[in-house]
C-alpha cells in the first residue's frame, strides 16, 4: 500500500518527452474530472485532454481552470455523449479516432469512470441493455475496442499506452452466471453491482491477451466524495448534509483519489493489472474469473454491443 506522500512523489517524476494525450469517459465530474485536472497540473498544462460526458458547462469550467502550458496550443476538447447507448459510444469513439489521426495526435491514456449508484430494478435501453451495466461495463468495452489501435501504435513508439477502468477491482464481486449474461432474466440492483467488477476483470484480461503491448488496469477507488454518493431528487437530497458528515470520516476527496489512480497508472507496464484505493496490487483478491467465463462473456459482449472485430 502506498502512502499519499509516496504517491505524490511518484507522480511528480512523470516528465514525458512527448505531449501526453488522455481521454476521460466520465471526465466532467468526480474521479474522471479530478484525474484530468491532475494530469494538467503535473505537466504544467503541456498535455492534450478530451472529456466525454453530458455537461458541456462543467467541461468548459474545468478547462478554464487548467494551466495552459507554454509555447504551443494544447487540445482541450469536450465530446457530448450519453454512453448508456452503444451507438453513441461507437459514434463518439469513431469521431475521436478520426480527429486524433487527422491532427497527428497520439493517444496515451484512456480512463473510464462512468457509472451510477442505484439499487433499483432493471432499466432496459432500446438496445436491450440494462442502463447500469451499460455505464459500468458495456460502454467501456466499446471505448477500448474502438480506440485500442491508437494505443497499440504509441506503444510501438515507446510511449505510454494505458487503459484504466475505475470500478471495484478486488473489492466487490461474484461469479458470472453463464446462463444469464447481462442479467436479462435474474436481475437485481445489488447483483448487477457485484457482477460488473467481474465483467471488468474478464474484459480487461482478454484485451490484455489480444494487445500485449498495452496496459489494462482495473482499479478500485475506495469511497470518494463525489456527486454519485449524494441523492439528487427531493426529498432524499435533504439527507445530503448528514451523509456528507458520515462520509467525511472514511471517504477521500477526488483530488486525493486522483493521486492514487495516477500512481497506479504510472507504476504498471503492459498486461492486466488490478489496483486498490491506495494504488496497491489487489493480486487475485475477490477474483471470480475462469477461461470459460472469459470467452463466453467476450462473445456475449461483442454480440450485445454489435462489435464484430477482434
Amino acid at each position: 500500500m502506498v502512502s499519499l506522500s509516496e504517491a505524490k512523489a511518484i507522480n511528480a517524476t512523470y516528465t514525458p518527452r512527448y505531449t501526453p494525450t488522455a481521454i476521460f469517459a466520465g471526465g466532467t465530474s468526480g474521479i474522471g474530472r479530478a484525474m484530468a485536472a491532475h494530469l494538467a497540473r503535473t505537466t504544467h498544462g503541456a498535455c492534450n485532454i478530451v472529456l466525454v460526458g453530458r455537461n458541456r458547462a462543467a467541461a468548459e469550467a474545468l478547462f478554464a481552470s487548467l494551466p495552459t502550458g507554454t509555447g504551443k496550443e494544447y487540445m482541450r476538447a469536450f465530446v457530448r455523449c450519453d454512453v448508456s447507448r452503444m451507438k453513441n459510444v461507437r459514434a463518439a469513439a469513431g469521431e475521436l479516432r478520426a480527429r486524433l489521426e487527422r491532427e497527428h495526435v497520439n493517444l496515451n491514456f484512456l480512463v473510464l469512470t462512468t457509472g451510477v449508484l442505484r439499487f433499483s430494478g432493471r432499466r432496459e435501453t432500446e438496445e436491450g441493455i440494462d442502463e447500469k451495466l451499460a455505464l459500468v461495463y458495456y460502454s467501456r468495452f466499446v471505448w477500448i475496442q474502438e480506440l485500442v489501435p491508437l494505443l497499440e501504435k504509441v506503444a510501438g513508439e515507446g510511449q505510454d499506452a494505458k487503459v484504466m477502468s475505475v470500478l471495484a477491482a478486488g473489492a466487490l464481486a461474484e461469479r458470472v452466471d453463464l446462463d444469464d449474461l447481462g442479467l436479462a432474466r435474474r436481475y437485481g440492483g445489488v447483483k448487477a453491482m457485484k457482477v460488473a467488477p467481474t465483467y471488468n476483470d474478464l474484459m480487461l484480461e482478454k484485451f490484455a491477451a489480444l494487445h500485449p503491448t498495452v496496459s489494462f488496469t482495473h482499479a478500485f477507488p475506495g469511497t470518494v466524495l463525489t456527486p454519485i454518493l449524494f441523492p439528487s431528487s427531493f426529498p432524499w437530497k435533504l439527507l445530503n448534509p448528514l451523509l456528507y458528515v458520515l462520509y467525511w470520516f472514511f471517504a477521500v476527496s477526488p483530488d486525493e483519489c486522483a493521486e492514487y489512480m495516477w500512481c497506479a497508472l504510472h507504476t504498471v507496464g503492459p498486461g492486466f493489472h488490478r489496483r486498490g484505493e491506495r494504488a496497491q496490487d489487489q493480486d487475485w483478491k475477490n477474483y471470480y474469473g475462469s477461461d470459460e467465463a472469459r470467452e463466453k462473456l467476450w462473445e456475449h459482449t461483442r454480440e450485445v454491443t454489435q462489435t464484430t472485430t477482434d
